[in-house]
């Protein structure tokens, strides 16, 4: 039985992985779990789990659980704040999932690491601000990355034991979300409308990120540390029916996909049993039934947001820091009705413009420059 943690449990990914684990309850204990915010659904996962440590970021939330875990004779233990995070991340399991948004997972990831557990990841946004150090820091002490994304994990199934000699070229697919064929000014897209996404259901950030195309910017780039491969070798294409999740095209001319109906339990499912494949109940696939496969080229005039993102990942460096972090705060106005939907991509380039890139950067530096970025961002609506 593996033991396993998961960070931002009452997230979309969270709840999902949950829904795995219900169904495979004799091959996992849940020892941990962590939310940023979501204290009710939080104390129900305690409730039913029963896990042994938990970590939320909010201090008077902590406070609250604590005495809430007392007072219902709960022996789970609570940790708050970021170190609370840390903390929760570094405990005894064999596996930790994490599913929270942004870079605030980047140090409960790094610390993970350390311990020697595997990871099973779907926090992108740490790949992308600080993958050549996570990687590095996976190699020293042989730890599997395994990704939980949809379009990684299909990468990851394509690829085996294939070196990276043997690959031409990598093939992210993007839905295109609710508006790659939408006809008005994108000036005038509200929260509603950009909430609203075609096959996936996910949470608001990373729906936002879909709707400007800038998820699948950070995916090229996470993909580029995950798999070794230069920016320059990852291509992106444009699949309404999101029934191929990635491809892998070889320098033989074999191209090798992964399909499936759009559902995250299958990824998180493969990641958290990995090397093993499972039985499991999803709706399977039966092609006759989609009728079409569509592929068409992404438009980088309308969806800036993946331009820049794609420019950040080729200059490195502390460029993706910015991006990451300016995408981050911008999001946040738009979803709150402070700044228009175009005002995200403008949000972004002019922070990315201003910013003097540190090639190598340290831990320290990165999480400083992120740091800046999110304030100079914040100043900017």
């Amino acid at each position: 039985m593996k033991r396993i943690t998961i960070l931002g449990s009452t997230g979309s990914i969270g709840r999902q992985t949950f829904k795995v684990i219900r169904k495979l309850k004799k091959d996992f204990k849940v020892v941990g779990l962590s939310a940023n915010s979501n204290l009710p659904k939080l104390k129900s996962q305690i409730k039913e789990f029963h896990p042994e440590i938990a970590a939320i970021l909010s201090k008077d939330a902590g406070i609250e659980l604590k005495d809430w875990c007392r007072k219902n004779k709960l022996k789970t233990r609570v940790t708050d704040g970021l170190e609370g995070l840390v903390e929760l991340s570094k405990y005894n399991s064999d596996i930790l999932l994490s599913a929270v948004v942004g870079s605030v997972g980047l140090e409960p990831l790094i610390s993970a690491i350390r311990t020697g557990k595997d990871i099973a990841l779907a926090n992108k946004e740490s790949l992308v601000i600080a993958g050549k150090l996570i990687m590095a820091e996976a190699r020293k002490h042989d730890v599997k990355i395994l990704p939980v994304d949809s379009e990684h994990s299909a990468i990851f199934q394509c690829l085996k034991d294939e070196g990276l000699k043997k690959i031409k070229r990598i093939i992210l697919t993007a839905s295109g979300g609710p508006f790659y064929n939408y006809n008005r000014k994108h000036s005038t897209i509200n929260v509603t409308q950009a909430l609203d996404h075609p096959t996936w259901k996910m949470g608001p950030k990373i729906t936002i990120d879909s709707a400007t195309l800038m998820n699948k910017g950070l995916e090229a780039i996470e993909a580029h540390h995950l798999f070794n491969v230069p920016m320059d070798k990852i291509d992106i294409v444009i699949h309404p029916q999101s029934i191929v999740h990635s491809m892998v095209e070889f320098v033989d001319g074999s191209t090798l996909a992964q399909m499936s109906h759009p559902n995250m339990e299958l990824p998180i499912q493969y990641a958290l049993t990995y090397p093993q494949r499972y039985v499991s109940n999803l709706k399977k696939l039966n092609l006759t039934d989609v009728e079409k496969l569509e592929f068409y080229k992404p438009d980088f005039n309308k969806f800036r947001c993946l331009k820049l993102a794609l420019e950040a990942g080729r200059a490195g460096g502390t460029m993706p820091v910015v991006m990451n972090a300016a995408n981050e705060i911008a999001v946040g106005l738009f979803l709150n009705k402070k700044i228009k939907f175009t005002k995200i991509a403008s949000i972004i380039d002019k922070v990315m413009s201003k910013h003097r890139s540190i090639k190598n950067p340290t831990l320290k530096q990165i999480l400083q420059v992120d740091m800046q970025a999110k304030k100079d961002a914040g100043l900017l609506c």
